[in-house]
């Protein structure tokens, strides 16, 4: 189907614990379309974060086929997979990951080359037009995380993926950052991704899959 973005076909992955070989992901599939917003939601350690960078092409599965835009980019070489991700995947990471050597704007102009305009809209709509000159040393867990929900989006990604994006922001924040990645997926017809365990954001998602023993179950 011409609309899929993400998707991922039998997906395995174990590791070693010990003598014994622990499953985390057990032949699970999952299909993003343009303009859905999906949520994953399960207990800690049972598989979502990982699902989450193999989709992210940080992560290899151990057998399955990921497709991104129609191609099968789990048989490209390695060396293949950082331009993926930087054309084709805007990441929102739990610890933010900002450079802190740049000050916000920078974050973004620097490493995506985008334009002044962009920026401050992004800026604007996020709450933090005030931190374009800050750097993250400066600014609080939760400016620091839309700094990165900004930089994210800036990549003009096909598709987002979000790992625990409302961790350090408080409950109105949190609302509307998750707010954020709906409208990017629904206006801009991109797919997003998110996982969480806040179940106080869940009424956004399109669809809400949880994970169980190693599988993904669709609960809604």
């Amino acid at each position: 189907m011409t609309n899929t973005v993400l998707n991922m076909k039998d997906i395995d992955k174990s590791y070693r614990d010990g003598e014994a070989q622990r499953m985390i992901l057990d032949h699970v599939n999952l299909t993003v379309r343009a303009g859905e917003f999906v949520a994953i939601v399960g207990p800690s350690g049972c598989g979502k974060s990982t699902l989450l960078n193999i989709a992210g092409m940080m992560l290899s599965p151990d057998s399955g086929e990921i497709e991104l835009c129609g191609q099968v980019v789990s048989a490209l070489p390695k060396k293949k997979w950082t331009q993926i991700r930087r054309e084709m995947i805007g990441f929102i990471f739990q610890n933010h990951q900002l450079l802190p050597y740049l000050k916000a704007g920078e974050q973004l102009s620097v490493l995506l080359k985008s334009d002044r305009k962009k920026i401050q809209e992004l800026f604007s709509e996020l709450g933090i037009e005030h931190l374009m000159n800050q750097y993250p040393a400066r600014m609080s867990g939760g400016e620091r995380q839309r700094v990165a929900i900004a930089r994210a989006f800036a990549s003009d990604a096909a598709l987002i993926l979000a790992d625990e994006p409302t961790a350090s922001l408080d409950s109105e924040r949190g609302h509307h950052v998750v707010e954020m990645i709906q409208m990017e997926a629904h206006k801009r017809n991109k797919a997003a991704v998110m996982v969480t365990h806040d179940e106080r954001v869940l009424d956004l998602a399109d669809k809400i899959y949880q994970m169980e023993d190693g599988k993904l179950v669709n609960s809604r």
